[in-house]
């Protein structure tokens, strides 16, 4: 018998079983969603090259570019979330009478190593208001993922949470780094901090980040969460070494962990990025959002 081609490396196809799985989870979280006053909305795959670029620090080599026949940059999408700031700086009439909710769910695509629950092409979950710069929303996106998981049987998940400006003074270098800490270890990371020429005293400072560290804004939004009746350390925690890698966050950052261990595989993630979509606009628009990774999403709920 002749056999059939393959599919390119870090690509799949997705038998009935599971999605069907992801069918049910993607409704489940549309639902809470529609409670909430977020509005659907879909983007095209392709962008103009020029459009992805400049947004997305180190991780900017896995976009996918290629030209069309006119000989124009184009790429795969790498996020929903550049699109959608691309999407408002052309739509601004969205926000005149107050914040603009939406969610989106779509493949997109980076050209990364594959690996177990890591493929080149995915599928995102993403929720986004856009027009304020109030903490309250920041923690109604919070509070709308960890009410989406818990609807799905996550009944021990929990969101981590941070503020990007803690690092504000340290090279963007070194804030990747302490994001991994949790992954390479304190150790690994103090002696990568040597090898890169920092001091014993300035190495002991990056590898200790402690309670202490907690901003305001952070402080205020624990306050606003348990508005919606949740509670730390058993709903969302303080993570102190919580990063987030790409360069566009600006305030609250966050990571969905499936059993509250900030050690273990995130399985959504999000922040506040106040100044991306005036990369388009040239007006500062400000931004928070979230987005679910549907594969390690359903890997949790088999697992729970």
């Amino acid at each position: 018998m002749q056999k059939a081609p393959p599919t390119p490396k870090g690509f799949r196809d997705i038998l009935p079983d599971l999605a069907q799985k992801r069918r049910d989870a993607i409704r489940k979280i549309e639902d809470v969603l529609s409670e909430a006053s977020f509005v659907p909305l879909e983007t095209p795959t392709i962008e103009f090259a020029e459009t992805l670029t400049g947004k997305y620090g180190e991780e900017e080599r896995l976009i996918y570019k290629f030209k069309d026949r006119g000989d124009r940059e184009l790429a795969l999408r790498y996020d929903l979330t550049v699109p959608l700031a691309r999407f408002v700086a052309n739509n601004q009439n969205l926000i005149e009478k107050g914040p603009f909710r939406r969610y989106q769910i779509g493949q997109v695509f980076r050209g990364e190593n594959p690996q177990h629950g890591r493929y080149r092409e995915f599928t995102q979950f993403d929720f986004d208001t856009v027009g304020s710069d109030r903490l309250d929303e920041d923690a109604k996106i919070i509070a709308t993922a960890i009410m989406s998981v818990r609807k799905l049987g996550l009944k021990n998940a929990q969101m981590a949470i941070n503020d990007r400006n803690i690092f504000a003074n340290i090279h963007i270098d070194i804030v990747r780094m302490i994001d991994k800490i949790h992954k390479v270890g304190k150790d690994q990371l103090a002696k990568e901090l040597k090898d890169k020429g920092f001091s014993e005293a300035d190495v002991f400072t990056l590898t200790n980040i402690d309670k202490t560290s907690m901003s305001p804004n952070t402080k205020l939004i624990f306050t606003i969460l348990e508005k919606y009746n949740l509670k730390e350390n058993r709903d969302f925690f303080f993570d102190p070494t919580l990063a987030r890698g790409l360069d566009y966050y600006t305030g609250s950052i966050f990571e969905l962990k499936p059993d509250g261990n900030p050690a273990s595989l995130s399985i959504g993630a999000g922040g506040r990025y106040d100044n991306l979509i005036g990369m388009f606009s040239g007006r500062q628009i400000p931004a928070v959002g979230f987005s679910f990774g549907i594969d390690r999403l359903i890997e949790a709920i088999d697992e729970a």
